[in-house]
């Protein structure tokens, strides 16, 4: 379909962009005509007709500022015109429909603009883009005109944009597209009652290109040069965050496989190291034990012996020791303490509770 248009050409460009380069032009209502970037439904805009009764030719032509949305002349005259309601026809069905098929002999005409807007339909939103040719040349539409007269005897000329199935290029943005006329040779067989079966086509060509542009144009007070400005697509943005984060998420995945790596590396060298280092010799073992023992020694209280002479005391004493000391079957489980000088509980010594028995 096509709701939505630009045009900003001056009055004179319209019918050169028609190719209508010869013969008389006839003004009529363009006092009326603005140039916009945002024209819709229900607003002026200068179409290209045949004269009444002219040579089918094209000699005659004439330069007509319309109302756009088709109001049929049947259209009862106390009725509001609605221009929504049929802005567009589809080219499939206008030989049919009583609306548009008494139109097709004598009322022809052509709508030269710069650009047209299209909405894609997304699942919560609609994003607008501008479509037009590379070069920047206008693109012609076929159309219909009708004209209306009121309760007040006002006379109301409007005109509808015929629309086909969308080219194979179109297809991702819409289902349909206007049908535009790409060379002298349509614009003039349309004007001149050719039949429609090869002019109302899908237009096929690469030189049609596209943009987005801002969604502020879906209101029609919106009508600056900032409608024809391409924007970034929101979408675009959310894939390059999405693109950030998935980065992210590799890099901490690769210094976590590479933290790991190093701590694997950490353990290995570690293990190798104690493997290589040589084991404790004897002598060590022994010096460590002699250290427990040494301890074990600070450790034990000793009686007062009274009188008894320092020498006894002495001799008892190691006696006492010799009870506390690990016995032999635990000394020889042990191989550091198997080679060691050292006695055993075995020995038959007396002990300090014998002397004192003995007394």
């Amino acid at each position: 379909m096509c709701g939505r248009a630009r045009c900003t050409l001056r009055a004179d460009d319209i019918p050169r962009a028609c190719h209508r380069n010869d013969g008389p032009i006839r003004h009529v209502n363009m006092d009326r005509y603005r140039p916009s970037y945002n024209v819709g439904p229900g607003m002026n805009f200068p179409v290209v007709r045949r004269d009444d009764g002219s040579n089918t030719d094209g000699a005659g032509i004439v330069l007509h500022c319309m109302k756009w949305g088709l109001i049929p002349s049947f259209t009862k005259k106390s009725d509001k015109p609605d221009f929504f309601k049929m802005f567009n026809a589809r080219s499939e069905s206008v030989c049919e429909k009583a609306s548009f098929q008494r139109l097709l002999p004598k009322s022809r005409c052509l709508v030269a603009v710069e650009g047209f807007y299209e909405w894609k339909k997304d699942v919560s939103k609609k994003q607008p883009y501008y479509i037009h040719f590379k070069d920047g040349r206008p693109l012609v539409f076929a159309a219909l005109y009708d004209s209306w007269e009121n309760s007040e005897g006002e006379k109301l000329h409007t005109f509808t944009i015929l629309t086909t199935s969308a080219s194979s290029t179109f297809q991702w943005l819409h289902d349909r597209m206007p049908v535009i006329l790409g060379d002298k040779g349509s614009t003039d067989a349309w004007l001149n009652g050719s039949k429609t079966d090869m002019l109302l086509k899908p237009y096929e060509n690469p030189d049609l290109v596209w943009y987005p542009v801002t969604p502020a144009i879906g209101k029609l007070s919106f009508e600056g040069p900032e409608c024809v400005k391409e924007v970034p697509l929101k979408t675009q943005e959310k894939n390059s965050i999405s693109k950030f984060f998935s980065t992210r998420k590799v890099e901490k995945e690769q210094e976590s496989n590479m933290e790991q790596s190093v701590c694997d590396e950490s353990v290995k060298t570690n293990l190798l190291n104690n493997l290589k280092e040589e084991p404790r010799s004897t002598d060590d073992t022994l010096a460590s034990l002699t250290d427990k023992d040494h301890d074990l020694k600070s450790n034990v209280p000793v009686p007062s012996l009274g009188d008894v002479g320092k020498s006894q005391v002495k001799r008892d004493y190691d006696e006492l020791l010799a009870d506390t000391k690990p016995s032999k079957d635990e000394i020889e489980t042990s191989p550091a303490r198997k080679k060691g000088n050292i006695k055993g509980g075995g020995d038959k010594q007396p002990t300090l509770f014998s002397y004192f028995g003995k007394k």
